[in-house]
């Protein structure tokens, strides 16, 4: 069993030890945010711990995504109760030629085109402005002339969910208003700075892949992209880092573990239905065993190497282990 670690403590904002009120996600102070990372095909896993947290009935008072975690947020945001089936269903069903149809040759500014997106967008049933979601929602994108991040949390959603997933090269960017935008996971690849700028209380992490975790050791490199995607993966584990323990100084912050530690290629979407039902299992025994006292980062201690399905997946506990 695993402990679940608060990093950071400080003074208690929650109610006196025992309280029912300081138990689980019921402790989190209001306005509570679930943040959606980025992550790609990834992202099944995102289904995973959202059915979680809809078997326990939280449902956030804002959602801010980036990339996939757009998508899957503002999907959660248009249907706060049924999302996770729904998500589900898609899921499991996708392959790579439906996300990513390859482009005309005469195309300069990326690989594929935007198609697939287009299309994935259109059958969500969402509706067309950020502002009719029945949640209040955020797009986090990248604007590609001053690196700045841009949050989008108002006017054409379609345009907002293009522009937060457009990883550079891969797909197209977005021209919105008057900004050139890209993936947003180049900047904010766990978007919690954007939920505490947006006036989060708490947050709900729900981040996968292996940039979440701490990387392995590993020997040295001798091939160019194995050293490529080595740095790219220490990149996005130190800017995760730097970016909840900066959160986690003000308020509770609370990342969901999903119990994967074989994660497919970004492109292999035959594993979607493994990656949802490890998440599923693993993050709602994290939540059965969540205490909140105050500020403070919230995850598991280690995280659980897992190759199969749920029924190996790793539980947590509450060790109450403060640092």
């Amino acid at each position: 069993m695993r402990a679940i670690r608060r990093q950071r403590p400080a003074p208690s904002s929650g109610g006196p030890p025992g309280d029912p009120a300081s138990a689980g996600l019921r402790g989190l102070p209001r306005p509570v945010a679930a943040v959606v990372g980025a992550g790609g095909v990834l992202g099944a896993a995102h289904v995973g711990v959202g059915h979680a947290l809809e078997q326990r009935g939280f449902v956030p008072d804002m959602i801010i995504g980036t990339s996939v975690g757009a998508l899957n947020g503002a999907i959660a945001a248009a249907h706060p109760d049924r999302a996770a089936p729904w998500l589900d269903h898609v899921w499991t069903r996708l392959r790579r030629r439906e996300v990513y149809p390859l482009g005309y040759l005469s195309s300069r500014a990326s690989v594929f085109t935007d198609r697939g997106l287009r299309r994935l967008i259109a059958r969500a049933g969402l509706p067309p402005r950020i502002e009719q979601l029945a949640i209040p929602f955020t797009a986090v994108a990248m604007d590609l002339v001053t690196g700045a991040a841009v949050l989008l949390d108002e006017g054409d959603l379609e345009s907002a969910l293009l522009a937060s997933a457009a990883i550079p090269g891969m797909l197209p960017p977005v021209d919105r208003g008057g900004r050139t935008l890209v993936d947003g996971g180049v900047i904010a690849y766990v978007p919690v700075r954007a939920a505490l700028q947006a006036g989060a209380a708490s947050v709900v992490v729900i981040a996968t892949g292996p940039e979440s975790s701490p990387p392995s050791p590993v020997g040295p490199r001798r091939r160019a992209g194995a050293i490529a995607a080595r740095a790219g993966l220490l990149l996005l584990h130190h800017q995760i880092e730097r970016d909840l323990h900066e959160v986690a100084g003000h308020i509770p912050t609370v990342v969901l573990p999903t119990g994967i530690g074989d994660w497919p290629a970004p492109w292999d979407f035959g594993h979607s239905q493994r990656l949802i039902n490890t998440a599923s299992v693993t993050a709602g025994r994290f939540l059965d065993g969540l205490r909140v006292s105050g500020p403070g980062l919230y995850r598991v201690d280690a995280p659980p190497a897992v190759s199969a399905g749920p029924e190996h997946a790793s539980t947590t506990s509450t060790g109450g282990v403060d640092l």
